[in-house]
């Protein structure tokens, strides 16, 4: 006699796997185009510089050495200078507060430098607090917004800028970007591959859980 098997089960399982399998390449293919088109619009703002007037020009921190800006803060301050000397608002903010042992905040050697610059100190508005990225913005924005002021342009390295733009949107300000050009965000096509990569990821985890996520640059920069 021949014995009859009940293939059920097995084509049940085999359907099971085939709408699994279906479902992670459909996920893996989601991923694939948020990331890509994430990495496209950090491309897209970091070619962006907005001249249009504002109320402030917002410089965002960066590492400094016992009151001597790094290099990366340098190029930051260089270019709200010329954004001064353009006339594109009449205060400069910088922000950032201290690592433990430091003797100056971020805000503090950024004001220094600029007056060392020329530019009267009553023009510049020092937010010493803020030790990443959206913490300085919330801080940027508290106290601006105390003094009516709503329009801002913000000063950081290129493909930082999609995501100060959106922090400082999300707090309330009238934000745009005009990045600096110079310093070593830029240096190198390595360099800025690797600034697209870290703040893709970094912004996607902002969106995601509304944390910050910065990275440190090397201690020679």
């Amino acid at each position: 006699m021949t014995r009859e098997v009940d293939d059920e089960p097995r084509g049940c399982v085999a359907g099971s796997w085939r709408w699994a399998k279906r479902l992670l390449a459909g996920a893996l293919i989601m991923g694939v185009l948020v990331v890509g088109g994430t990495a496209v619009r950090v491309w897209q703002v970091a070619r962006i510089t907005d001249y249009s007037p504002a109320d402030a020009i917002v410089v965002l921190g960066a590492a400094q050495y016992d009151g001597t800006p790094s290099t990366v803060f340098e190029a930051r301050l260089d270019q709200a200078y010329k954004l001064f000397q353009k006339g594109v608002a009449p205060l400069i903010v910088t922000v950032g507060g201290k690592q433990i042992g430091d003797n100056y905040t971020e805000a503090a050697s950024g004001k220094n430098y600029l007056k060392s610059r020329g530019i009267d100190g009553d023009r510049i508005l020092a937010v010493e607090t803020g030790s990443d990225t959206l913490q300085s913005v919330e801080a940027v924005s508290k106290a601006l917004l105390a003094r009516g002021k709503t329009a801002v342009v913000l000063v950081s390295d290129p493909w930082h800028s999609l995501r100060t733009r959106t922090m400082a949107r999300d707090a309330g300000l009238s934000a745009w970007t005009a990045p600096t050009r110079t310093g070593p965000a830029v240096y190198t096509r390595e360099s800025q591959a690797h600034g697209i990569f870290r703040e893709t990821f970094a912004l996607l985890w902002y969106k995601l859980t509304h944390y910050s996520a910065d990275f440190k640059y090397t201690a020679d920069q």
